[in-house]
């Protein structure tokens, strides 16, 4: 249901965005637990769709990084205008903004995205949010869903999120807007974080690499391995408040990657499951727990990411717990718990 409804909606705004100059959404990717399988609470799940977003023409994108964290890199999207002249010569219907007079583009132009959605020259995530909610709310009543379905935005800042109903049935989605890394599948997104954070902030995220990683272990693992099955169990009995969600998905994806697909079955959630609470142990008392996706040289061929990613030092997401003596005692609670 909310594949179909995201594929229609890109539909329209391509259609209705031919002749402007906003970003061109892409085909949505559907990322995190309930789109990978895991989602401990699944009437209480959020479908979380990544859209990647083009540059109009006559624009160009450039990511620039403005700070590099233990945990998380964050970036500006540069906007940049480039030369159309040739589109010009070749009979296309559109100005160049470099080299047509200013006059003539006031007057049979619409503005560039320098003008409508940029503060400065960069990108900006909340003019964007609200360009896209704005572009939700007419589009929708042009779908063949909304004869059907019940429709109803739901304020964010930095994500476009709507819920849509139909007799008992109720989804909620959280669209998150990116732009990608040369051409791999590591971007740059609007996901919501800490307040304070500047509109042109773009956060880091390896999201819809993981969501590839997982796609690909569906496709390898037994159709009755229990991975998905362990990390709901956990999390229904964790009380998340020192040991994430993240983690716990972090240290299974690297169990999946080392432990072999056939030893996944039903019969071995136990062993499985116990393997996954060692883990957590061992990280626990060296307060380490590596990336999954950065610094690992054993990612499938599949998942394409930056020159650099494969032989990076891998963040430690356990790096707080170093520093922080009280959330130390408080994670080792809950592992106490889990087990």
């Amino acid at each position: 249901v909310i594949t179909d409804l995201m594929d229609k909606l890109t539909h329209f705004f391509g259609q209705g965005l031919f002749s402007s100059f906003y970003p061109v959404p892409q085909q949505a990717i559907g990322v995190g637990s309930a789109f990978e399988g895991w989602s401990p609470h699944a009437q209480d799940a959020v479908y979380c769709v990544f859209v990647p977003l083009s540059p109009p023409p006559g624009h160009a994108f450039h990511l620039e990084l403005d700070t590099a964290g233990m945990l998380q890199r964050n970036f500006s999207v540069h906007v940049e205008l480039v030369c159309t002249c040739t589109r010009e010569r070749l009979g296309e219907d559109m100005l160049c903004f470099l080299h047509s007079p200013e006059e003539e583009l006031r007057r049979n132009q619409d503005l560039s995205l320098l003008h409508t959605l940029c503060t400065g020259s960069n990108l900006n995530v909340e003019k964007t949010v609200h360009w896209f909610y704005r572009c939700v709310r007419e589009a929708w009543l042009l779908l063949p869903q909304s004869r059907h379905w019940h429709f109803m935005l739901q304020p964010s800042s930095r994500s476009c999120k709507f819920q849509i109903s139909k007799d008992k049935e109720s989804f909620t989605v959280e669209a998150i807007f990116g732009v990608q890394q040369r051409d791999s599948d590591i971007f740059v997104g609007s996901q919501p974080t800490e307040a304070g954070i500047p509109s042109t902030t773009w956060l880091e995220t390896s999201a819809v690499a993981e969501a590839k990683f997982f796609r690909h272990i569906s496709r390898q693992a037994p159709q009755d391995s229990c991975h998905c099955r362990c990390l709901q169990l956990l999390l229904g009995i964790l009380r998340g408040v020192c040991i994430s969600s993240y983690a716990l998905k972090t240290m299974v994806m690297h169990l999946l990657n080392t432990v072999p697909l056939t030893r996944w079955r039903r019969r071995d959630f136990q062993h499985r499951l116990m393997d996954i609470l060692k883990y957590l142990h061992c990280s626990l008392e060296m307060k380490q727990l590596k990336h999954f996706i950065i610094g690992n040289e054993r990612l499938p061929m599949e998942i394409t990411l930056p020159a650099d990613f494969r032989v990076a030092e891998p963040p430690n997401l356990f790096q707080h717990l170093t520093s922080n003596p009280e959330a130390h005692t408080k994670a080792t609670q809950e592992y106490v718990h889990l087990l």
